[in-house]
């Protein structure tokens, strides 16, 4: 059995709150040396989560942030040609132009390969790669090694990273890639588990206002046809618009009265069904 409290666990940062089973994956994936695949909605904390096991663990958090047209290459490093080309044709640099050494840069995951301290791999949103780009991915993450062809070299991982990998779930993985990881679905925090979040972002916040506050949000949450439900951090920016209005009172929430509804609602459909649901009267 593995042990997940010791000197090197993560039992949570500053401003982010997880449960026992969270920690516990999260521990358990840095002792098997696997990568943690996170899923859940936007505004989950997946890539907060991250952020905080680097804070915890003062470990450096490199971010691979995945986009559609990305190949696997360009996350392990760059041949910049074009800077070896003006170099040849001005020869005014100091880089030796016949060592094309010179001219590799690490893409993120080849930092992490070669840095002089282990660290937090973050790769976030997998699901916008191709399966191609997911599995060759984890084929160089379990080998801790790649190559590079234009100097005939191998980079072999100094450290072993902590790797975690999330997902929107928008596309489905392929089953090599779910295979090779241990995974965690993050629920969207529940009013209880809400109220902690506000009292960390908020250690001084009136009692009142963000009880009614919490309770505002999630009426809002459950409007019919909402495109882009307001997440976590939405609330957190409402909470702290409602706290710079000298003129606001907690009150006008128990009431039904909820002003700037633009710092929750980002999409122009998603913000006038809000409006109009609160103009009439129809939360509570």
């Amino acid at each position: 059995m593995f042990e997940t409290r010791s000197k090197n666990s993560f039992a949570g940062a500053a401003k982010y709150i997880l449960d026992e089973e969270l920690a516990q994956i999260v521990n358990i994936s840095m002792a098997l040396e696997m990568p943690l695949l996170l899923k859940g909605e936007p505004g989950t904390g997946k890539t907060m989560l991250a952020h905080a096991i680097a804070e915890s663990l003062k470990m450096p958090l490199i971010v691979l942030n995945v986009k559609s047209s990305m190949k696997l290459v360009d996350a392990l490093y760059q041949y910049d040609t074009l800077t070896r080309l003006n170099d040849s044709r001005f020869g005014d640099s100091s880089r030796n132009v016949s060592n094309i050494e010179e001219y590799i840069r690490m893409g993120k995951i080849g930092q992490a390969f070669t840095a002089e301290h282990r660290t937090v791999l973050l790769i976030d949103e997998i699901d916008k790669a191709d399966t191609d780009f997911q599995d060759d991915m984890l084929d160089v993450l379990d080998q801790m090694q790649f190559d590079i062809i234009e100097i005939d070299k191998t980079i072999t991982a100094r450290h072993r990273p902590v790797i975690i990998i999330t997902s929107n779930a928008k596309k489905d993985l392929s089953d090599p890639f779910l295979g090779r990881c241990n995974f965690h679905h993050i629920a969207f925090p529940d009013p209880k588990m809400m109220r902690k979040i506000l009292n960390v972002h908020f250690p001084d916040i009136d009692g009142s206002l963000a009880d009614h506050a919490v309770t505002a949000f999630y009426a809002l949450r459950e409007l019919d046809s909402v495109e882009k439900r307001p997440a976590t951090r939405e609330l957190i920016n409402w909470v702290r618009a409602l706290q710079s209005d000298p003129d606001f009172s907690p009150k006008k929430l128990a009431k039904g009265e909820l002003p700037y509804l633009g710092v929750l609602f980002k999409k122009s459909q998603d913000y006038a069904r809000a409006q109009n649901n609160v103009s009439r009267r129809k939360l509570f």
